[in-house]
């Protein structure tokens, strides 16, 4: 296996990502996926370079992206630091949070899986072609690479539905099935039904689907320039051959981009019916931006919290002062329309600027954290606007028995321990024992519960998806529910891969003492069906101007478009490549 190569970049990777991270294992590419894999790049390079975003040629050089080759990507590593980026390798798709953060950091995701040749004009699982091929070469534009790793901080944040997570393990386990070459037809269906009952049932979206919305319609199947005469960008056109095609035909409809998009769903197993045209690389910008304002990580307020607590997922708020409260909510009381008291269930820890108070970390909160939200009733002034001497006037003081009430409902009586402010001097936590905490008539907080820590702040400015602090929870625990499925070779299989490679140790000058006569008669003989290496040996033999062998080749392809039509074009296409449109021979 490669050796996982670190870098600068990599070196700022916090330890909850670095879960996914695995080795590439390089010698497990057989000469049939290196060969795929130069088949889809010639023929996108051929294409692309007509149709793409000027970025992108430019880009495939500058990130050492090789046509003839897959890349090793801990080896591309060293070239993409000079643009402040890298890239790791993991199993296919993994959760959405998780991906959005490694672009925050600069990081590229790649599967390292390759798609079979049976897939290879388009394949629905993540692999390598369609990551290092397509999302690589675009961030050597520095204004693209920006939008990139901002939308991964901003999408990072974003809050999840509780069947967003079932939804991606759906869309996962879809498309390793569809990927592995000894699924049924009904296992597949099955799949794609769980899939399509889920989309239809997911209720109003979440943050996190409608942010994904803008990532699949721009980094993934964008086009840029004008609704006439668009370019393409988005990874999932430039790596797929057949689509990047069709998209510039006017069976797609092109839309100018806008926030729109936010609302416009996808279907990852199938060709897009129609594409979104951004005018330049900064308007993407302005539009993340645009979405990022309708989010809770700006907006906060009861919103906020309850998109948390539907969530039932590990998030954070912040309050006015900047005190941060971070663990699963359950629960929020609310009066006229705002919050006025949080409750959490199970450990709980509070932070202050991504930074944990000291002395409230879970093992400080095991079992929950219930807080009041506002002012206090009949008073104008916040607590946190209080001057000492306001402090002082109200009771709120070191040893002083105090009883506040809250608009609202909410009051909490006991002595007051201590308190902590912020580098503003804004009081932001404050500490009591003999505590009662009540709602009305419900009590909330008992005394003998132990010393009850009370947040300050009159509002809930932001809430988030995952905690303030990384460090204050175990975050390695991802397991996912399917793994790649790799299978058992058959011996005609090894047989078909030690032809394929011979041919490649040939071109590579490895080894040309082969017969590539006789190469082509074991492929007839014993897999009459295989498209691609007697292209591969055409190739060559036109090189070599060897007419007779060519003739024989192009004889075996309109046998194999005769018996396997649907191959015709990719036939044609890899033809042409070599040498604009052959005849066959009569």
């Amino acid at each position: 296996m490669s050796p996982i190569e670190t870098n600068a970049v990599l070196n700022r990777l916090p330890n909850h990502l670095k879960q996914f991270i695995k080795p590439q294992n390089y010698d497990a590419y057989s000469s049939i996926d290196h060969a795929v894999w130069r088949y889809v790049m010639r023929k996108n390079v051929s294409f692309l370079s007509q149709y793409a975003h000027k970025s992108y040629l430019n880009g495939l050089k500058q990130t050492g992206i090789s046509i003839d080759n897959i890349p090793n990507m801990y080896g591309m590593n060293r070239i993409l630091k000079d643009i402040g980026w890298a890239a790791v390798a993991v199993d296919g798709f993994i959760p959405p949070n998780a991906f959005m953060e490694f672009q925050a950091y600069n990081v590229l995701v790649i599967a390292s899986d390759i798609r079979q040749l049976e897939h290879i004009e388009y394949t629905p699982a993540p692999d390598i072609i369609h990551e290092a091929a397509g999302h690589a070469p675009i961030i050597a534009n520095p204004e693209y690479a920006e939008y990139l790793r901002r939308f991964g901080e901003i999408g990072s944040k974003a809050i999840s539905s509780a069947k967003d997570y079932e939804l991606y393990e759906a869309v996962r386990y879809l498309s390793i099935i569809k990927e592995a070459p000894n699924s049924t037809e009904k296992e597949i269906t099955t799949a794609e039904q769980h899939v399509e009952t889920l989309q239809k049932n997911m209720g109003k979206p979440s943050e996190m689907a409608l942010i994904r919305n803008l990532h699949w319609w721009t980094v993934e199947y964008g086009l840029i320039g004008t609704l006439e005469q668009p370019k393409i960008y988005g990874a999932g056109l430039l790596s797929s051959i057949g689509e990047s095609a069709w998209c510039m035909t006017n069976e797609v409809k092109k839309i100018p981009y806008s926030i729109d998009a936010t609302f416009k769903d996808f279907d990852i197993t199938k060709p897009q019916p129609q594409l979104f045209v951004t005018p330049d690389f900064s308007y993407l910008s302005l539009i993340l931006e645009e979405f990022a304002n309708t989010m809770a990580l700006r907006k906060g307020g009861l919103s906020g919290v309850q998109k948390l607590i539907e969530s039932n997922a590990l998030g954070s708020i912040e309050l006015s002062t900047g005190i941060q409260i971070s663990g699963v909510f359950s629960k929020v009381y609310e009066h006229k329309g705002h919050p006025i008291y949080i409750e959490l269930q199970n450990a709980t820890a509070l932070a202050y600027r991504e930074k944990e108070l000291a002395g409230h970390g879970i093992e400080n909160h095991p079992n929950g954290f219930g807080s009041p939200i506002g002012k206090l009733k009949g008073i104008n002034l916040a607590i946190e606007d209080m001057s000492p001497r306001d402090l002082a006037a109200y009771h709120i003081y070191e040893e002083k028995v105090v009883t506040l009430e809250f608009e609202g409902g909410i009051t909490v009586s006991g002595e007051i321990i201590t308190g902590k402010r912020n580098l503003q001097g804004k009081i932001i936590l404050i500490s009591f024992k003999d505590c009662t905490v009540t709602y009305n008539d419900t009590i909330l907080f008992k005394p003998e519960w132990g010393n009850y820590d009370m947040a300050v702040g009159k509002a809930i400015s932001s809430a988030f998806s995952g905690p303030a602090d990384l460090n204050s929870f175990e975050l390695i625990t991802h397991k996912p529910s399917t793994e790649t499925i790799h299978i058992k070779k058959s011996p005609e299989r090894i047989e078909l891969e030690n032809l394929y490679q011979q041919v490649r140790d040939y071109r590579t000058k490895k080894n040309q003492t082969i017969s590539r006569t006789k190469v082509l008669e074991v492929l007839i003989d014993k897999h009459p069906s295989d498209w691609l290496l007697p292209i591969e040996i055409y190739e060559l033999a036109m090189t070599s101007h060897d007419e007779d062998l060519c003739a024989q080749l192009l004889k075996h392809l309109e046998t194999v478009k005769q018996n396997r039509p649907e191959l015709g074009k990719l036939i044609d296409d890899g033809l042409e490549i070599i040498d604009k449109k052959p005849k066959a021979p009569p």
